[in-house]
């Protein structure tokens, strides 16, 4: 193979490998996130949804490992959107496009910035629901 044929080669494999990790480091927030509010706000939620049953009292029990689900899920906040938007290395050229000339973000890159986002703004709300819950029932 001709060097320019690895090139091409090599970038094309790397951009799903960046996708995938990029996913994975998302969903890892999302679920994070989850866990962090399954004490407090999940309960609330899933009241206002109607879902009722004995076993909601059982999300309480998990409040002693808030602390753990927090630094889990900042943790990977941090480094999830720090490979979403760290510039990337100009490696493939002089504009950093690769080959295909095509430097716009795709579909999963929006959803993934979502999914980090969304993630955050639920620890927000998880953190300050102490907080915002005697101003709501006072």
């Amino acid at each position: 193979m001709a060097a320019e044929e690895q090139t091409t080669y090599r970038s094309e494999q790397a951009e799903p490998t960046q996708t995938r990790r990029k996913s994975l480091l998302a969903s890892g927030s999302v679920i994070g996130a989850i866990l962090v509010s399954s004490c407090c706000i999940l309960p609330l939620v899933l009241i206002s949804l109607g879902v009722t049953g004995a076993w909601m009292s059982n999300l309480t029990a998990l409040e002693p490992y808030q602390p753990y689900f927090l630094v889990f899920t900042l943790a990977m906040l941090g480094v999830g959107f720090y490979n979403v938007y760290r510039k990337p290395k100009n490696t493939f050229g002089t504009d950093g496009c690769g080959t295909s000339g095509y430097c716009g973000t795709s579909l999963a890159d929006s959803v993934i910035k979502i999914a980090l986002w969304s993630a955050t703004a639920l620890v927000v709300l998880a953190l300050a629901w102490p907080y915002i819950v005697p101003l709501i029932l006072g």
